[in-house]
Parts: structure tokens; C-alpha cells; sequence
């Protein structure tokens, strides 16, 4: 932080070590999200634009532990010191695999079950075109999951831990539901009674499609710091997507007017929306970076280790 308590930066994650240092672990964060069981697949070769019939395609295949919060938890735990998931899950035989994942992964389960209820299910496919390139990605997510009833009771029962953390973290899936988006803003005002910094990641990328602008604002302009990637966040706007770099600097200064509030923006553009961020304040450009990634690099997990190492570097320079 400088004199006037904004974000002073640091070094480029696409310097040095990079994004796979951590150094000495510190700050607590609390992660508010959702966790599912996830089924991820690669088909190399095979475009989806170009299935016109039934295929059967041999590929590598897993099933996984995943979810926002489970995601960034990963990433997080080699760099503070504790990490805590709240997230509502089922009651069916994936429940005791959720919980021991993250006992694996070392992060504290606050975790709330559902009793009866099954367990949210993701399947995720990545097509791979013959001449390279990332592909285009299927996610097939199950509409009634748990997750999506996450109640304000339950995030109010986990006052006193929310209260102990250095920043809490959220993420928008949850505002697409009536019942977790109430929840999602009592822990928003549970954390700032305590003192407790927020973070809130703008998540689907279409969120714009899928919400009105009025449900997304009122939490974007009671957080410390939003991570968004820049289309999607010019879509809620109204705003025309920037074309290149100067036109995501005069989106950033038109946010002090569309956004009340003064959250530290950490904007991502580029080819594919992961390559820079533009650092911005109220009024005051911070820093542009690069964060690492270039064409070829594994897409998936990339984003959660880039706003670990974000998170990580904004709490130590407050």
C-alpha cells in the first residue's frame, strides 16, 4: 500500500519465479463457493463444430473434487497459512470423498450437507482442433445442486471464523440463485462488520446473460477488491467490449462513475482474457502486469493460481 492506502503492486508473476513461488506462508482466507464432483475430458482432434453423429471417443478421462471453492482452495493452501471452504454439498457417497479431499489438500472443512440431497455434478469437455490452439470449452453443470440453496443462516453460523480470516473470498455463480445470493451478501456483511477484507471474483463469464446488471452491482460496490475479465464485466456495464489496451484503461476510469464504492479492480484482457491485468483504483491506474501465460499453457486451474498469488500479494502490501 502507498500513503494513500491503495495497492502499490509488486513484481510480475511472469518474472522470476513466478506463480509457482511461495515463499513463506501467511493470512487466512476464507473461501464461500460452490463444490461439486467434476468430469473432465480432452478430445484431441475432434472439433465439436464438426460432429454431425454419435461419436465414441477414446481420450484421457477423470473424475475430480472441483468447484470454485475447491479450485482456489488447491492453490491457495502453498501460500496461506489457513484455508477455509464453505460450500453446501449433498448427502450420497461422494460426500465423504469431498471431505477428504480437502483434508488432503490441507484446507479446513466448514462445510454444510444437505441431508437426502445429491451431490452437484460438472462435466467439463475441451475439443481439440487439429491445428492447435485452447479449443472451446463444454461445461454441463447440474441445475440443482446444493450449492445453490446456501442459506443466510449457515453463513451467518460461521460468523466468528469469517471474522478471523485476513479476506473472504466469493464468486458469482452464487449470486445466480435468489437464496445463495442472499447468503452470499450476508457473508459479505458478516466479513465487514469483522474488519475482514473481501475479494469477489466476476464468475460465469456470461453472468451478464444471466443476470441483470441490478443483482451484480449492489456486491461489486461493497467489496475490497473484484477480479474480472474484462469482457464479461463491459457486458454488465452496457459498455462496448474494449479492443486493446487503451480502451481497457478508459473502461477502468468509467468504473469510478458506473460502480459506487472504491474496490481495488484487477482486470484481465488479453488473446484469451488470462495474458494481462490492469491494476485500478478510483481514479488511479496502479500497475499492468503480465501474468505468465502464453499460448500452449494448460488453461485449466491457471485463473485459481493467478488470483492465489494476487490475493497473496494485495494482503502484503496493505
Amino acid at each position: 500500500m502507498d500513503a494513500d492506502g491503495r495497492w502499490s503492486g509488486g513484481a510480475s508473476p511472469a518474472c522470476g519465479p513466478g506463480l509457482d513461488a511461495t515463499g513463506r506462508r501467511r493470512f487466512s482466507l476464507f473461501v464461500i463457493g460452490d463444490v461439486r464432483i467434476e468430469v473432465r475430458a480432452a478430445l484431441d482432434g475432434v472439433r465439436f463444430g464438426e460432429l454431425t453423429a454419435d461419436r465414441l471417443c477414446y481420450a484421457p478421462a477423470r473424475a475430480l473434487v472441483a468447484g470454485t471453492a475447491v479450485n482456489l482452495a488447491r492453490c491457495a493452501v502453498a501460500r496461506f497459512r489457513r484455508v477455509s471452504v464453505l460450500a453446501k454439498i449433498g448427502d450420497d457417497g461422494f460426500t465423504p470423498v469431498i471431505r477428504r479431499e480437502l483434508r488432503r489438500i490441507g484446507a479446513r472443512d466448514r462445510l454444510r450437507v444437505e441431508p437426502g440431497a445429491p451431490n452437484g455434478v460438472t462435466v467439463m469437455l475441451r475439443d481439440g482442433p487439429a491445428g492447435g490452439g485452447p479449443g472451446v470449452r463444454l461445461l454441463v453443470a447440474d441445475q440443482d445442486a446444493p450449492g445453490r440453496r446456501l442459506t443466510e443462516s449457515e453463513v451467518r453460523s460461521a460468523a466468528r471464523a469469517i471474522g478471523r480470516a485476513d479476506v473472504l473470498f466469493l464468486d458469482g455463480y452464487s449470486l445466480l440463485s435468489p437464496v445463495s445470493r442472499a447468503a452470499l451478501r450476508a457473508a459479505a456483511d458478516t466479513a465487514r462488520e469483522a474488519g475482514t477484507a473481501v475479494a469477489f471474483d466476476l464468475v460465469p463469464h456470461d453472468i451478464d446473460a444471466r443476470l441483470p446488471a441490478a443483482d451484480v452491482l449492489p456486491l461489486l460496490s461493497a467489496v475490497d477488491l473484484v477480479i474480472a475479465e474484462v469482457p464479461t464485466l463491459a457486458r454488465l456495464l452496457g459498455r462496448e467490449v474494449p479492443a486493446g489496451a487503451d480502451e481497457v484503461r478508459a473502461l477502468a476510469r468509467a468504473l469510478d462513475d458506473l460502480v459506487p464504492g472504491t474496490p481495488l479492480w484487477l482486470l484481465r484482457f488479453g488473446p484469451t482474457q488470462l495474458e494481462r491485468v490492469l491494476a485500478y483504483q478510483r481514479e488511479l491506474l496502479l500497475m499492468e502486469y503480465e501474468t505468465g501465460y502464453r499460448d500452449g499453457d494448460a488453461r485449466a486451474g491457471f485463473g485459481d493460481r493467478l488470483a492465489a498469488w494476487e490475493l497473496h500479494q494485495w494482503l502484503s502490501s496493505r
